[in-house]
């Protein structure tokens, strides 16, 4: 009898093991979560502030999930490096716009990642609309967004002659050549590596000077 209410004993142990170790997993996951969103709002604190170091380490960060959104939605992977690209931009751009009580920073950057997508799906759609139109006279857009990017690009264009050659060369083939990373480095013949450097320096003076617009 002693040996069947052990077995019982032992039966239930096992089978509530499995629920131990799940909610042991989950968390260890929350508490992973909570600290990695800490440290993304330090970053970007810091990106406001015009730490280099701290938006080179805030786009080491989220780039691969940032990339996975434009991906998801623009479905082409050098479309999505475009849009990348441009998300960052923005980003580092108007860091000192989040609001730590509307979300985590994950959250914050995957908008704006999904917004620039979306925007450049609408902007190709609109491409096509009036290329199948001519002559007529092209479609208006109805979100002002893309209004906005082309005041940015202008803003842009006009910083740039602040920076070095090779940050300056390496951000136009990416920004109005349409190159990728990758490309931009074997266009340029550099490693890979240092063609991010001076494009995140690059990103981060013309941000210097963007905001000193503002003032």
């Amino acid at each position: 009898m002693s040996d069947r209410v052990a077995a019982i004993t032992t039966s239930s142990a096992l089978a509530s093991l499995p629920r131990h170790l799940v909610n042991s997993r989950m968390a260890k996951d929350a508490k992973s979560r909570n600290q990695r969103d800490q440290q993304l709002r330090f970053l970007i604190e810091r990106v406001s502030a015009g730490d280099r170091k701290a938006f080179a380490e805030l786009y080491d960060l989220t780039a691969p999930m940032v990339f996975g959104v434009a991906l998801k939605v623009l479905g082409e992977r050098s479309w999505a490096e475009d849009v990348t690209q441009e998300a960052y931009l923005q980003i580092f751009n108007q860091a000192g716009k989040f609001e730590p009580s509307s979300g985590s920073v994950t959250g914050w950057v995957a908008t704006i990642a999904h917004r620039r997508a979306v925007d450049a799906v609408r902007r190709a759609e609109a491409r096509r609309r009036r290329e199948r139109s001519q002559p007529v006279a092209p479609a208006v857009d109805e979100t002002s967004e893309p209004v906005v990017l082309e005041d940015e690009r202008r803003r842009v264009n006009a910083a740039l002659g602040s920076l070095s050659d090779l940050q300056r060369e390496a951000i136009e083939l990416a920004y109005y050549q349409g190159l990728t990373y990758r490309e931009v480095a074997e266009r340029l013949d550099a490693p890979l590596g240092t063609i991010k450097t001076r494009m995140r320096d690059g990103l981060m003076r013309l941000r210097s000077i963007l905001g000193a617009e503002h003032d």
